[in-house]
């Protein structure tokens, strides 16, 4: 998938229509009991509008033959009949409305998630090249769309199926003549719109894409909107959205031209069909071939017959809407995952946090910059290391590489001897906590972010975690405790109490296994001096990765390792690095100075 390009117009063809169902008749599958009810109901009132013709056929031509046959009492026992069948038919209509429907948003919201799942199962790869408004747009409005393919399309299609055989059966009883008439018609309509509906689904396709830059476009202004503001960039902000509008109003324009053409043909041939079956039928009366009642008859057929070919027709937008929707939602679940479990991993159990890097290489974009160049590490376990160095030196790469989340290119990683890749992603993940540099709290309540790596903590061990954080005071003090609503990314909090929230959520978590990117970033100095006591706590006997930049918070690691873009430079602990006199010594003296 091309997240950030637009989709190139594909090839139409009855082929891929055909594939495309093919990946959508699983989840219909699931329903074809509720599919076979509504198809019954569509069977009901399709037969309800051709017995409207029959009882006009068979009235006509009793008032013409025998005038007296036509008696009240017939006339009110026809009436009386079809009144009855057309109670039925409501009630089905009902019945297909209703539980097409629901069968219809059964289905969406089955497919929302799987395709939910699926992107969980996605590497950070494939969120970097993509945006997040192409993701919510197929999430939305294509699935939408598909539903309302999946319940209209087999109805319109059985209902004009049963209408077009019925028609045909009885303009052949009639006459085959005035048959061959109405039904030689159809073949044109069919190539005549071809080539219009090809392009309309060209330009479904191009504006779903375009729904989807809108999407990105407002979300990337409104969670920005700070930084728009405090660069009064509202302007600039409003002009590229209105060029994106205007892009999509452009697509839109071009889909309804071809909409219009294409239903300016069908009207036209619509209406040629229907003088045909007048001038043909009213001349076959004329030399005595067909009698008034299946003129009559001819007339309301080729009537009913057309209203069911319209409602295709009108259909026809919805098709492609739902057949495009499917071929975006195939091209998601197509996306397959690079980083899975290997066939023979294990769940992994009694973590120490013994960490070992043997000839580890990376690189973001394969045959590009290399980030880490064949790196060996040791992290024993119990131990405190820090990592520092240049922005650039791959610092939280090589921390993002034991949680998999992206996949080393050459060499092996070890956790307590065995290779991450044997072990299950779910148990490795488990044991692993990490404290990133940019903190992501999700909207809701501090509670709510608190537990989400232990839904189960007591409030004792809640407590108790945000005491390690440095954050229960701030929280104690707020009117609503640890269930005040911290808005859409914790924007209601300060920078600090952001981080310290997200250190306490580690901290309750409780891992073998700590990543700290960054951690103490944002507080100020007395948090940063209760955190980092905290986090000395903590990292007795566990194994704790640290990235940091104030220098002075990691003077008593075990280790520290100076990662630059050549590798590893230096390690050792901080009183050996400082006697040294190299890199770290350096970049510790410019700090202190600062």
């Amino acid at each position: 998938m091309k997240g950030n390009k637009p989709e190139e117009p594909k090839k139409n063809s009855m082929k891929k229509s055909f594939s495309l169902m093919g990946r959508f008749f699983p989840y219909l599958r699931k329903h074809l009991g509720t599919e076979a009810l509504v198809l019954c109901c569509v069977a009901v009132t399709a037969a309800c509008d051709i017995a409207l013709p029959l009882i006009v056929r068979e009235i006509t031509n009793a008032g013409v033959e025998d005038i007296a046959s036509l008696t009240l009492k017939r006339i009110l026992l026809i009436c009386l009949f079809y009144i009855a069948f057309k109670g039925v038919a409501c009630i089905a209509s009902y019945c297909q409305a209703y539980f097409g429907h629901v069968m219809g948003i059964k289905i969406e919201n089955r497919m929302r998630e799987d395709m939910f799942d699926h992107l969980q199962k996605l590497s950070f790869t494939f969120f970097d090249n993509t945006k997040v408004g192409q993701l919510m747009s197929r999430m939305t409005s294509d699935l939408f769309d598909i539903a309302e393919w999946a319940h209209h399309f087999p109805e319109m299609v059985f209902n004009t199926v049963i209408k077009f055989f019925a028609s045909f059966f009885i303009f052949a009883s009639m006459d085959w003549r005035l048959a061959v008439c109405v039904f030689a018609m159809m073949p044109f309509m069919i190539i005549l719109t071809k080539k219009t509906r090809t392009k309309m689904r060209d330009t479904f396709r191009q504006s779903r894409h375009q729904v989807g830059e809108i999407n990105a476009r407002i979300e990337d202004s409104l969670l920005g909107v700070r930084v728009v503001r405090s660069f009064t960039n509202e302007k600039t902000e409003k002009e590229k959205f209105s060029d994106g509008n205007k892009e999509y109003v452009d697509i839109k324009k071009k889909s309804y031209r071809y909409m219009s053409k294409f239903h300016s043909t069908v009207t036209m041939l619509d209406g040629t069909m229907y003088i045909a079956v007048v001038g043909v039928g009213a001349y076959f009366m004329h030399i005595g071939v067909t009698n008034p009642g299946d003129f009559a008859a001819s007339l309301l057929l080729v009537s009913t017959l057309l209203g069911s070919i319209r409602s295709i027709v009108d259909f026809s937008e919805q098709f492609s809407r739902g057949i495009t929707g499917i071929e975006r939602f195939a091209e998601i679940m197509d996306e397959v995952p690079d980083i899975t479990d290997s066939p023979d991993a294990v769940d992994i159990k009694d973590v120490k946090g013994d960490i070992v890097f043997k000839d580890v290489s990376f690189s973001y974009v394969k045959g590009e910059k290399t980030i880490l160049n064949h790196l060996d590490l040791h992290i024993p376990s119990g131990s405190n290391v820090a990592l520092v160095g240049p922005s650039g030196g791959g610092k939280t790469t090589l921390c993002n590489l034991i949680p998999r989340f992206y996949e080393a290119e050459s060499g092996d990683i070890l956790l307590d001897g065995k290779n991450i890749k044997d072990i299950t992603l779910q148990s490795l993940r488990s044991n692993i906590g990490v404290v990133a540099q940019d903190v992501y709290l999700f909207s809701g309540t501090i509670r709510d972010n608190l537990i989400y790596g232990k839904p189960k903590a007591t409030e004792e061990e809640i407590i108790e975690a945000t005491k390690k954080a440095g954050a229960y005071d701030f929280i104690s003090a707020l009117p609503d405790g640890f269930d005040t609503y911290i808005g859409e990314r914790g924007v209601k909090l300060s920078g600090g109490q952001k981080q310290r929230i997200s250190i306490a959520r580690v901290f309750l978590k409780n891992p073998p296994v700590l990543l700290l990117d960054e951690a103490t970033s944002a507080l100020d100095n007395e948090s940063e001096k209760l955190v980092q006591e905290s986090l000395e706590r903590l990292s007795e006997g566990r194994t704790t990765l640290t990235i940091a930049h104030r220098l002075t918070t990691i003077r008593n690691a075990d280790e520290i390792v100076v990662l630059t873009e050549d590798g590893i430079a230096e390690h050792g602990s901080h009183s050996e690095l400082m006697q040294k006199g190299g890199i770290y010594s350096n970049m510790y003296s410019m700090y202190a100075v600062m």
